[in-house]
């Protein structure tokens, strides 16, 4: 590799860490500032909650895009699991991470049909759905090319925030999920 290509090669991963250490934080305090409206709301109601058998009924009324997308939200949350704990650059982790990467691409992908939050527009959370529809190619292309440190990044970065940030939220009271298991 020439000196010129070595440098750009270097510059790269530095320009992406940069754009990230702004938006990653940019990020948190946006979800915060949204959530603040609603915050005595979402601990009133959550103190009136009680853990019961979950109503399945509830989940089959559901229309079919957040049928399709809990579906494909678990499956992405078990094989995501599993690649985390499992040995890295193995046929293994090679098969089940495409099979991750379509699962959290129906995810993403279902979200963009999922209102409700706001009314009949998107919301706050959708900003996940962009960033993952965003990073998941970036995050394969990093793997391709060996750039083993970015990939896990971009990776982690989805599961933690596409799957357990944006699957917490699925919880606030009066949303699905929260009335599937407490209400």
């Amino acid at each position: 590799m020439s000196r010129v290509s070595q440098t750009s090669a270097q510059a790269a991963p530095s320009r992406i860490e940069e754009i990230r250490r702004v938006v990653l934080p940019l990020a948190a305090v946006g979800l915060a500032v949204a959530l603040v409206p609603v915050a005595g709301g979402i601990v009133r109601a959550a103190s009136g909650g009680r853990l019961r058998a979950p109503d399945w009924g509830l989940l089959a009324a559901q229309p079919l895009v957040i049928q399709l997308h809990l579906a494909a939200a678990v499956v992405a949350l078990v094989i995501g699991a599993m690649l985390m704990l499992m040995r890295k650059g193995v046929t293994f982790h090679r098969r089940a991470g495409w099979l991750w990467v379509t699962a959290m691409s129906i995810v993403a992908g279902s979200s963009i049909f999922i209102t409700g939050v706001n009314g009949d527009r998107w919301s706050f959370i959708h900003m996940i759905t962009g960033w993952t529809l965003i990073a998941l190619p970036l995050a394969v292309i990093a793997a391709r090319r060996h750039d083993v440190k970015q990939h896990r990044r971009f990776m982690m970065g989805m599961f933690y925030g596409g799957l357990i940030i944006a699957g917490g939220l699925t919880f606030i009271p009066g949303r699905t999920m929260w009335n599937v298991f407490f209400a």
